[in-house]
This record gives structure tokens, C-alpha cells and sequence, in this order.
């Protein structure tokens, strides 16, 4: 068995119809299987975690990235997570037997044929073609507000597709990946401020922890803000290490946590960590658990 994972990060969090609409080429496709769909109303975002062998899992994202750009209009979008596009980010993960030159020719086959559609597309991570595009942030800064300009620098003119704005549908970073882990931690209090302050202090470029990604969003739906980050490699910088932090933080300026959640999928050793680190069990481990040698022997 060889499989691909492929997390579609689209720009609708909020209208439940045009998402299942979206997702459907996914549901449908008889050799790729849906693990998750997590949505967010603030965000006004929506993430897809589907597997399968590599060829089938680009025909499915392929087919659920027309959908998209078919129904959603970025004239219109409105919400608090970072964005390019409609299809906002589709990174490929090679999860079991699969390596990582084989998810960015993936990656790349994707996003010419996307390229193809009138889309200008950009490479990032293990797919990157230049150093300076390389980080997800990087090539997002200015965001669909900012494309149009951004379009017309010479120095980022789209890796396919044209470099032409285009207002519909925005653009779209593809790339190839490890796992990361999505994580926010909420924060009882309307201060955004607090929320920009706490994630500068815990996101790795500002002096923060390694391979943590960090901004502070406002949750007008929940009367909170929040941390949102990216944990790039949870065997340096793990939830625990975070979440401590985040909550030492939030009670020197007397502000309670509201609490926390993981978008999408983790891999199972990250729990792993998390048990080690908060029963201070270091020797604990995966196979100590029933199920996982339940399908070691089978």
C-alpha cells in the first residue's frame, strides 16, 4: 500500500452547502478516502484531510479544486484566517511508502494543471523552487488584498499559471510537506492585541519556539481571541510546550484560557509526546497502546 495525504485548505467556512459541494468530488472518488473536515465560521475556512495512492489523490484534489473555484468568490471573502485564494494552500504529505520527491512531483503536476485553468500558482516547502519562497507566510504576505500588486513584481511572477490577477479566485500555493500540526489555543478576553502579543512571543521568527508558526486572531462568534498556530515539527516544539507557555502568558495578564483545539489530523506520535510530557512518563510509547498492537499483529 503506498499513500499520499493531501490537506486542502479552502476559503469557506461558513456557507455548509458550497462546502459539501466541494468536499463531494472527494466523497465520491472511489480510490481516495476522507479522514477530516474541520470548518471554521470566524476563519471562514475550511480544511480537507483525504488519503490514497499518490495518482488518485491528484485527480480528487484536482476535481475538488475546480468545485471550488467554481463556487467560491474572493470579491466577497471575509475572514480572519490569512488567504490568498479560494483554494488557499494544498499541501501533499507522503504518509506510507511514499517519499518526498514523489509528493512534489505530485504537488507539481497539481498546480500546472491548475496553472492550465487561469490560476497563478505558487510552490512552497519541500516543492519550492526558489529559497525566498519557501515559507507558506512568505509567499502570503500581503494576502488577496496585496495579489494584484504582487503579480506585477517581476520577483513573483507564479511558479505556473498566469501572472495576471485574478479577482474570482485569487491564487493558490502548492507544495509538499511533512506532517505539521494545527493548533490554536482561545483566550478568554476581546483583547486581539493580547492574542498579536502572546503568538509574537511563541512563533519561532520573532524569537520564539522552533517550528512554530503563530498569529492572534479575533473570534467575534465566541467573544474570544485565540492563538493560531502551525507547529512545522512537533518533535522539537510539541502541543504541551505551547499550550504551557500560552497559558503563563495569558495568566500575568490575568486572562483565563477558553480552550484549545487541533484542526484536522495528527500523527500518532504526537500524542505519544504529549503523554510523556504531561504524566512525565518519558519511557511511554505508541506500541504501549491496545489498538496500535492490535493492528501490529494483524
Amino acid at each position: 500500500m503506498r499513500l499520499l495525504e493531501c490537506v486542502p485548505n479552502i476559503s469557506e467556512g461558513r456557507d455548509q452547502d458550497k462546502i459539501d459541494q466541494i468536499v463531494e468530488p472527494i466523497r465520491i472518488h472511489k480510490r481516495v478516502k476522507l479522514l477530516d473536515l474541520s470548518s471554521d465560521k470566524d476563519h471562514n475556512r475550511s480544511v480537507i484531510s483525504f488519503i490514497g495512492e499518490p495518482e488518485a489523490v491528484q485527480e480528487a484534489a484536482l476535481a475538488m479544486a475546480l468545485k471550488a473555484i467554481d463556487l467560491i468568490d474572493m470579491r466577497y471573502h471575509r475572514g480572519e484566517h490569512p488567504r490568498m485564494g479560494a483554494v488557499d494552500v494544498v499541501p501533499f504529505v507522503p504518509i506510507l511508502g511514499v517519499e518526498m520527491e514523489e509528493a512534489v512531483r505530485v504537488a507539481r503536476a497539481f498546480g500546472k494543471e491548475l496553472g492550465k485553468r487561469g490560476i497563478p500558482v505558487y510552490y512552497y516547502e519541500e516543492a519550492a523552487t526558489e529559497p525566498h519562497r519557501k515559507e507558506l507566510p512568505t509567499i502570503r504576505k500581503g494576502e488577496y488584498e496585496g495579489l494584484k500588486r504582487k503579480l506585477e513584481d517581476p520577483a513573483w511572477k507564479p511558479d505556473e499559471g498566469p501572472a495576471i490577477f485574478n479577482p474570482k479566485s485569487g491564487a493558490t500555493v502548492v507544495g509538499a510537506r511533512f506532517p505539521l500540526i494545527a493548533y490554536n489555543v482561545n483566550l478568554k478576553t476581546r483583547e486581539i492585541g493580547l492574542a498579536k502579543e502572546i503568538a509574537k512571543k511563541v512563533r519561532f521568527k520573532d524569537g520564539g519556539f522552533p517550528f512554530v508558526r503563530a498569529l492572534g486572531i479575533e473570534l467575534k462568534d465566541k467573544g474570544m481571541v485565540q492563538v493560531s498556530m502551525n507547529l512545522t515539527n512537533y518533535h522539537i516544539t510539541n502541543i504541551p510546550k505551547v499550550y504551557e507557555f500560552i497559558r503563563e502568558e495569558a495568566k500575568k495578564r490575568g486572562i483565563e484560557i477558553g480552550g484549545s483545539e487541533i484542526i484536522g489530523l495528527i500523527p500518532l506520535a504526537a500524542l505519544e509526546g504529549i503523554v510523556q510530557s504531561y504524566l512525565k512518563c518519558p519511557g511511554f510509547s505508541i506500541r504501549q497502546v491496545i489498538e496500535q498492537r492490535i493492528l501490529e499483529f494483524e
